[in-house]
C-alpha cells in the first residue's frame, strides 16, 4: 500500500495522512476511535505486530496468525464514547465488512479501548447480534463493501 492510496479506515483521507503513521512509522494515535482506525487498517494488511502491540497486554493473546483471514472491504464507525486526548478510556462500536471465500458478512462489535502512559490500547470488544446470514457474492454483482463496483472489479479483484 502506499501512501497516496486512500486509507483502509474509510475516513477520505490517504493511508499515508491516516493511519500509516501508525500502523507503520510507531507514531500514536490520539483517540480511540483514531486508534480503532489504524487497527482495522492492520487488520486488512495481515500486520499482526500492530495489532498485538496496540493491544493490551492483559487481554492480548501470545500470537495473531493472520494468513487465510478474511478480506477486509469496509470500516463503519456507529459511535464513539468517551476515547478523546484528555479521556483515559473509550469505547467504539463498529462494523466491519468482509469477504470470504466468495461470501459477504460484517463484523459488528462494540469495542473497549484504556488509555495508559499517553498510549491508547484496545483492551476487548462484545460481538453484536448477527445483521443476518452470509450472502454469496456472484462475479457480475454488485460489490457489497459499498463502493457501487462490480465485485470482480473490486473486492474480488
Amino acid at each position: 500500500m502506499t501512501k497516496k492510496t486512500p486509507c483502509p479506515c474509510g475516513t477520505g483521507l490517504s493511508y499515508g495522512a491516516c493511519c500509516q503513521p501508525f500502523v507503520e512509522l510507531g507514531q500514536l494515535p490520539p483517540t480511540a476511535e483514531a486508534l480503532m482506525r489504524s487497527r482495522y487498517s492492520a487488520f486488512t494488511l495481515a500486520n499482526a505486530a500492530y495489532l498485538l502491540n496496540s493491544w493490551h497486554p492483559t487481554t492480548a493473546p501470545k500470537d495473531l496468525n493472520l494468513k487465510g483471514s478474511a478480506n477486509w472491504c469496509r470500516l463503519e464507525i456507529l459511535a464513539s464514547t468517551e476515547g478523546s486526548e484528555n479521556d483515559d478510556r473509550g469505547v467504539v462500536e463498529f462494523k466491519a465488512h468482509y469477504m470470504s471465500q466468495g461470501t459477504s458478512g460484517s463484523l459488528h462489535e462494540v469495542s473497549r479501548f484504556v488509555k495508559e502512559g499517553g498510549r491508547w490500547f484496545y483492551v476487548d470488544g462484545e460481538i453484536q447480534g448477527s445483521d443476518g446470514e452470509a450472502k454469496k457474492v456472484g462475479r457480475n454483482d454488485p460489490c457489497p463493501c459499498g463502493r457501487a463496483r462490480k465485485f470482480k472489479k473490486c473486492c474480488m479483484a
